[in-house]
């Protein structure tokens, strides 16, 4: 005999075994329910045991006479059961946290971009017998690393931190190979520089003129041999973070941060050299505007759900006026770049203009994927979705959790 009164396969007719249970759930309906983590807590808990103890109430009559009508509701109500989910965080905090980078690092995103770009083209104009074109490109170069790495200390808050990066050297680690990369980088692009602002001066210094001018093309060959790593590897620092708008554009960011350098650029070389000299800088503003709006199209759409913060907000009106910006001036150097000294100067211009939006966009991007729990729960399922399914479809069993992406400290 149990608790209830009867033996075991005698049920009454018309009840449910359990007393206190019915066919629909519950009889009470704050009995079992709880808040389910990531929904939308007690209050949906509570709609979910109205709607279960409801439905019961209106279908379970226990005497089949419900008929295909009864089903039709029944299917509804358990269709119901599971409430919309609304991604949330413990006290709404975000689930990863956010870079500790400040307002400084985008300008060194921008400056540094410029001065890879520049070395590169001031050494073109160097093989190829364009003075005016070299001299604008290597000043541009130096003065452009010099305020990119016065922003990095700016971010760092004490210049010694720079210096004490220099201590180790860590391949896996993009900061300790930037630093690096800088560290080489710099002292080429500064004395060609030098060299091409001690040519300005009414005096000359000596000795020290004599050295500038002899070293000028081998420190300039030099600094352009590493300037494609100073365009680019900042571009592998951001998406080697855990930020989701970063990570997830990982693999077109760095081709999309070249050609915003090589557009940069090439927009400076055509606003301080003479039209007769800018046809390098025309090629290489063209060249690179094309790639950075190619490339970028194609990385919004391999983003996924995080490249929603490229088109919301403050990083959406900048993306949206780099692209502009970008577009208009290909489309003025290809136009009146070649005939018109003010037409190149103002297409240099909008260049510039875009290639500094792209790198504020994609630096207020990353922050605003943070913010939204949805970018970082949403990746992560896919990504275990796809390697459980690749892994059924291998035989093997399957894996427990998502591997987080890699975080730079």
């Amino acid at each position: 005999m149990t608790e209830g009164g009867y033996e075991r396969g005698q049920q009454e007719v018309g009840k449910a075994a359990n007393p206190d249970i019915n066919e629909a759930g519950p009889k009470n309906t704050t009995d079992d329910i709880g808040a389910i983590p990531g929904t939308q807590g007690g209050g949906s808990a509570a709609a979910t045991a109205q709607r279960t103890a409801g439905g019961g109430r209106s279908e379970g009559r226990g005497d089949g006479r419900g008929g295909r009508g009864g089903r039709r509701k029944r299917r509804r109500a358990e269709e119901q059961m599971v409430p919309d989910a609304t991604f949330t965080s413990y006290y709404g905090r975000p689930v990863v946290k956010a870079a500790p980078w400040e307002a400084a690092i985008p300008l060194y995103l921008f400056m540094g971009g410029i001065a890879g770009g520049s070395s590169l083209l001031a050494a073109g104009a160097d093989l190829t017998g364009r003075p005016a074109l070299r001299r604008g490109a290597r000043i541009g170069a130096t003065g452009a690393i010099t305020i990119s790495l016065a922003a990095l200390v700016a971010d760092l808050g004490r210049p010694e931190r720079f210096l004490n990066m220099l201590r180790v050297f860590k391949p896996t680690s993009p900061m300790s190979v930037g630093t690096w990369i800088l560290t080489a980088y710099g002292p080429g692009a500064v004395v060609a520089g030098a060299a091409e602002v001690a040519k300005l001066l009414p005096v000359r210094f000596g000795v020290l003129s004599t050295l500038l001018d002899w070293a000028a093309r081998p420190a300039g060959l030099a600094a352009a041999a590493i300037a494609p790593g100073v365009a680019s590897y900042t571009a592998v620092l951001l998406t080697n973070t855990s930020t989701p708008a970063w990570h997830d554009a990982h693999r077109e960011l760095p081709f999309v941060f070249v050609g915003s350098a090589a557009a940069a650029s090439g927009g400076l070389g055509m606003l301080l050299a003479p039209v007769h000299e800018a046809g390098p800088a025309r090629l290489f503003a063209v060249a690179g505007a094309a790639a950075e709006l190619a490339v970028e199209h194609r990385m919004e759409r391999s983003m996924g759900l995080s490249a929603e913060v490229l088109h919301a907000g403050t990083p959406g009106r900048l993306m949206r006026a780099s692209k502009a910006l970008t577009a208009a001036g290909a489309l003025g150097t290809l136009l009146v770049g070649r005939r018109s000294r003010v037409g190149a100067a103002l297409s240099g211009l909008a260049l510039l203009a875009g290639s500094a939006c792209t790198r504020f966009g994609v630096f207020e991007a990353g922050p605003a994927s943070v913010h939204d729990p949805k970018y970082t729960i949403v990746p992560q399922r896919e990504r275990l979705n796809r390697r459980r399914a690749a892994e059924a479809a291998a035989g093997q069993p399957p894996t427990g959790e998502a591997s987080p992406p890699a975080q730079e400290t």
